[in-house]
């Protein structure tokens, strides 16, 4: 995550705004709009649910592109599971928002987050629209009101920036990012939003985020429940006017967005809601990068697992059988376990250890660190999770009444 000391890095050509629109029955700021100065090349990914928001379905039908100019994101309403209307409620958001902004609606972005099956309040909308349009800023305190706008559940907002000399050129990336529950690979109830002005053709930004996210937001669970909204927009403002980036410098500019995007991911699984633990996952020694992340998701997603964590129970049992049943070919005998540095598992054999101590190491600290070893060949997969709590079931039984 950006320093606060340091402030956060604005990319050229780029305003911002969040304010209240009165969508969220809590009257917190709830809108938000992220604006270019000129036609932006644009690409994105969404969720692999079949039950996906009307908004998704907006930005699915517009993207790659070279000529974005704004992303409109609401919270505290998902308009998903909401028919024709709710698609008719997208396009007027877009309507309007390009009628401000002097666009056509087919240049306007549109992201929902909150709760599934209601309609948008769409004169909050359009009344809250006009108000975050007076106000767009290419200050920092603007970006900063948009990480707040977009939050639900979450505890805190989750921005990153970086600047690099690319190609003898200042390059500036700015991501924020939401999402604490209902987080399932394949992308989860979460929204980002990269900005940047390295001038990047749409397919190349397409390629980029499209391997961004495979190791960063798919390889981050809290319960493993795919949402309907999830959404990554990555926005270059400067690719229609400036030499666009190829090859050594391409490839700076794609490692500084795999960065942002693992950042992002990280503070989302630290957030998941009611968690008290940040679990990392490392799985190595497997035959292909699938092999380890299917192994490891089955792990992040074991209510077992992430109730012993919790509990601070170095229950080890629970990790190597929840590895024993992801569906990759491995021998038993030549699994090993460590968790927080401490082999409990060793080839197939329980290993000694002292197990108060590390029941005392869990609980002590909020990160825990598991790494399994195969040994069925050479590749490895990251996955970040959190542990199931209390209170994440008081919040989600009680989330619409």
């Amino acid at each position: 995550m950006s320093d606060p000391a340091a402030g956060l890095l604005i990319p050229r050509g780029f305003r911002a705004s969040g304010v209240k629109a009165g969508i969220k029955p809590s009257g917190g700021d709830d809108l938000a709009v992220l604006a270019a100065s000129a036609p932006c090349a644009a690409a994105g990914t969404f969720t692999t649910n079949r039950v996906c928001a009307a908004p998704v379905k907006w930005c699915r039908g517009l993207l790659p592109a070279e000529d974005i100019l704004a992303i409109v994101v609401n919270s505290g309403n998902a308009n998903a599971a909401t028919g024709e209307q709710g698609l008719a409620n997208t396009r007027q958001t877009a309507v309007r928002a390009g009628e401000l902004l002097g666009c056509r609606p087919e240049q306007v972005l549109v992201a929902s987050t909150g709760v599934i099956g209601h309609q948008l309040p769409m004169p909050k909308v359009e009344a809250g629209l006009a108000a975050a349009v007076g106000v767009l800023s290419d200050q920092e305190s603007a970006f900063e009101a948009v990480a707040r706008s977009i939050m639900t559940t979450d505890t805190r907002p989750k921005i990153v920036s970086e600047r690099r000399v690319i190609a003898g050129q200042d390059a500036t990336l700015l991501g924020i990012a939401k999402g604490a529950a209902m987080i399932g690979p394949r992308m989860a109830t979460m929204l980002a939003f990269l900005l940047t002005d390295a001038p990047v053709r749409s397919q190349d930004l397409r390629g980029i985020l499209a391997e961004a996210v495979d190791s960063s937001f798919n390889c981050l669970s809290v319960e493993g429940h795919a949402s309907t909204n999830d959404t990554v927009l990555l926005l270059s403002s400067t690719a229609a006017g400036e030499e666009p980036l190829s090859g050594a410098g391409l490839a700076e500019f794609a490692g500084i967005v795999k960065s942002a995007c693992e950042t992002l991911a990280r503070a989302i699984a630290d957030d998941g809601e009611g968690s008290t633990h940040f679990i990392t996952i490392d799985v190595e020694g497997c035959r292909t990068t699938a092999d380890a992340r299917a192994i490891a998701r089955c792990i992040a997603e074991s209510a077992l697992v992430k109730t012993a964590i919790h509990g601070a129970d170095p229950n080890w049992g629970r990790i190597v059988s929840a590895a024993g049943y992801a569906g990759v070919d491995f021998r038993e005998e030549d699994l090993s376990l460590w968790i927080n540095e401490v082999p409990v598992y060793r080839q197939g054999s329980p290993a000694s250890f002292d197990e108060q101590a590390l029941s005392t190491s869990i609980r002590s600290r909020r990160p825990v660190d598991l790494r399994l070893v195969l040994g069925s060949g050479d590749a490895s997969a990251r996955f970040w999770t959190c542990d199931l709590t209390a209170e994440y079931i008081r919040l989600n039984a009680d989330y619409t009444t």
